[in-house]
Parts: C-alpha cells; structure tokens; sequence
C-alpha cells in the first residue's frame, strides 16, 4: 500500500474509520467532505450554554467497532441508567434491568405496566441473543420485531407500551415493522454493554476518529462537493468543483443517495425513516424524577421519547439550568411547525406530571431530519451491497452495506479499508 494514493469521499464514520486505517497501511490518503465539519449524520452544535446533538443519538459501548476504533476513556462518558420509564398520564413506572441495576430491582418487580410473565421472557431472551455474535444473528431467517415478539409469547401490552417506544426509537419505526435483526443485537448490546454519551456530545466521535486518520497522515478537504467518481484503468479520477483528483482507488462513504449517485449502484438502499428532535430547556430543580432514564411515551408518538439529557451529562447545559430532548415519529412530524410539536411536548409533560405546569418549558432547537437511517425491514439485510460493488477501483463504505448503527457504518469502513488494501497488495 505504500505510496498508493486514497481518495475518501465522505468524512461521516464509515469514511472517517476507512481513511485512518488506509493511512495506517502506509497509503496516501485524501478526505474530501461536502460539508465544512466532520461527522456526516453525527454531529453537534453548541447555543448559548447549551450542547445539543443533531438528533437524538447515543453510543452503544459493547458495539465491536466501538470498542475497536474509538478511546472510550478518552470520551469522556456519561452513561444512561438501564432501562426506561414508562409514561402516561398521571403515572410513571420505571422498568429496568435487574441484573445490572441492583438498585430500581423492587420498582421493577412492582410495575404494573409489565406482567411477570414478560419480565421471565424478557430474561430468557436476553439469555438466548446472548449466545449468538452480530454474524450469526443477521444470518438468520429474518421476520419484523412485532411477529418476533408475539412468536416469543410477550403480550400486547408489553410490545405496544414498552418496545414500541423503546425500539421505536432505535428503529424510528413505532409500528415494530423493522427486521428482528436488528431487535435481537440491539437488545444483546443493551444488555451487555453501557448506553452513554460524550461529555462534549457526539460531535466528539468523529472528531476523536478525525484525529486518529490525521495522525496517521490523512489529510483532509473540507467544504469541497464531489461532482463525480471515474474508473479509469487501474484507478480513479474524482472531480470537485474545484479541481480532479487521480487515485488508485477511491472509497465512497457518503450517505445512501449521494452515494448512488456518484456510483451507480442501484442496490444502495435509499427508502428512510426520518425523525423530528427538539430540545429544551427548563430551570435546575424541575422534578422530574426520571433519573439518568429515557421516558417513554406509552400511548403516543407525539414525542415518542423524552430524554432528561443534562441529568444523564451536566455538561450539556449551562448552571442553573436543565436540557430535556424529545423525538416526534413519522411522516407526519415532518410537516408540523415546531411551535405545534413544542406544545404536544408541554402538554404531554404536564399530563405525565399533574401536579406542576410547564409554563417555564423553552423551546431550544429543532431538527427536521428526512434521512435519519434506512429503512429496514425483513429481509433487507440480503439485499445490501457489498464494498466491491462499485464499478472499476471504487468501494463503497456506509452503514448500508451493513446495517443501520454507528456499528454497522464503523465496520462498514474497515471493510471497505481492508477491501482496498486486498486489492492493491
């Protein structure tokens, strides 16, 4: 690989994690990223005080490329309690892992939105994903997570009011639709492994992975859209608006569109489940009572969860006050104006807490986000393409090669690496 000449284009965390491995075998490697920053869909911004992610997004610590490509130490994180808070008006029951969560064992036992029947297969089939690694579950017969779970014997209650919003907001997809796949790693992860954040937000993954490809000798171009990539002979010839650049080979990580656009190939999977966030923010000292627990919205997506995101990192607001984040599911949310989106927050909060008013509740920020992750029904998975399905000496890298998850898209760009270096060896 040694003088060998990369381009990357794209610096999300597909095309961040294939450029540092091209660079540490000893290729020449160039970024090229439309946008002025780093991250494609992980990304964080900063207002007044406040540290707010574009979207709602959390890292799984016990994701295999996680713990490969990333210091989790030097991350800095701030962990989620296992588990959740189911919410409706005028109750909230906590239902949390008990065998990671010593403390919240007899609010668990005790809730009354979950039968013990569901909390004894809740445990057999943490036991049972547990035996199987990411290969061997996305190999498997495929069905959505609602067939998966009636198959199972969980109740309806249960799947509507506990997974729906819970995986819902995995998935971004209520109605429990989406590849069991995807349910049964996820739920493995969760289990095993912690549910955190960046002190300084999620920005600060791809910026820790930006780092790591410099000081390796990446260099980077930022602000410079690709017009097109070329295979000629045994290379590649990308063109920005500014200038073309000829490599030996060229890897696309940008997201699904834009990739099938530059590339052509017409099994990147475009179809997506999109998302509305907003944050707020309200006074220290608000009581809610929430703890470091995502709230679930038992009978609506309208916000299908609401994070108390401050109490699990402080440092995502200023002293004296608290940030809450909320996310709005399907087609819908999209065409709403953020005041409207804002009130249902204000009145779902005082629903849940009768006993106080929300008046004091401020309205942050709002992402209108269309292509939050690709669809993924069953079957899905089969369909993907491969990192050499690029014509001529172009890869592809993207968590749709994979599977929808910072997992998937990291792994998706060691793939891609590894492709390249096979290749030119």
């Amino acid at each position: 690989m040694d003088d060998s000449h990369i381009a990357v284009v794209g610096a999300g965390l597909a095309g961040l994690v294939a450029a540092r491995h091209l660079a540490d075998d000893g290729a020449d490697v160039t970024v090229v990223e439309r946008r002025d920053d780093v991250g494609g869909r992980v990304r964080t911004r900063t207002k007044d005080g406040f540290t707010l992610d574009r979207g709602f997004q959390v890292l799984f610590t016990d994701y295999p490329a996680v713990r490969r490509e990333l210091d989790l130490d030097a991350l800095d994180l701030r962990r989620f309690t296992p588990g959740a808070t189911i919410c409706r008006p005028s109750r909230r029951a906590v239902l949390s892992d008990p065998l990671r969560d010593i403390g919240s064992l007899f609010e668990s036992v005790r809730n009354p939105e979950v039968t013990t029947s569901d909390k004894l297969r809740t445990l057999a089939l943490r036991q049972d994903v547990s035996t199987r690694d990411e290969d061997e579950i996305f190999a498997a017969a495929d069905r959505s997570i609602r067939s998966y779970l009636r198959d199972w014997g969980f109740s309806e209650d249960y799947i509507e009011h506990f997974v729906a919003p819970f995986y819902g907001g995995i998935t971004l997809d209520r109605s429990l639709s989406s590849s069991k796949r995807v349910f049964e790693y996820t739920f493995k992860m969760l289990s095993t492994g912690s549910t955190a954040v960046p002190a300084a937000g999620m920005g600060a993954v791809p910026e820790q992975l930006a780092d790591a490809a410099r000081d390796e000798g990446a260099t980077f171009r930022l602000g410079e859209r690709v017009e097109s990539v070329e295979s000629r002979g045994d290379g590649a010839v990308v063109t920005t608006g500014r200038e073309s650049l000829e490599a030996d080979a060229v890897v696309v990580a940008t997201d699904p569109k834009e990739a099938r656009r530059l590339t052509g190939v017409g099994s990147i999977p475009t179809g997506a489940h999109g998302c509305v966030t907003q944050y707020y923010t309200l006074p220290s000292g608000s009581g809610l009572d929430a703890g470091k627990r995502i709230m679930l919205n038992a009978p609506s997506p309208d916000p299908n969860t609401v994070v108390p995101l401050s109490t699990v990192a402080p440092e995502y607001a200023p002293p004296g006050r608290e940030l809450l984040n909320a996310t709005f599911l399907g087609a819908a949310a999209q065409d709403e104006s953020e005041e409207a989106l804002f009130e249902k927050t204000r009145r779902t909060l005082e629903a849940w807490y009768p006993e106080r008013y929300f008046d004091d509740l401020e309205l942050l920020h709002t992402d209108y986000i269309s292509f939050a992750q690709f669809a993924q029904p069953p079957g899905v998975h089969e369909s993907l393409p491969d990192a050499r399905d690029a014509p001529g000496r172009a890869y592809l890298a993207g968590d749709y090669t994979a599977w929808s998850s910072i997992q998937g898209a990291m792994r998706s760009g060691k793939e891609a690496a590894d492709a390249v270096r096979d290749d030119l060896s």
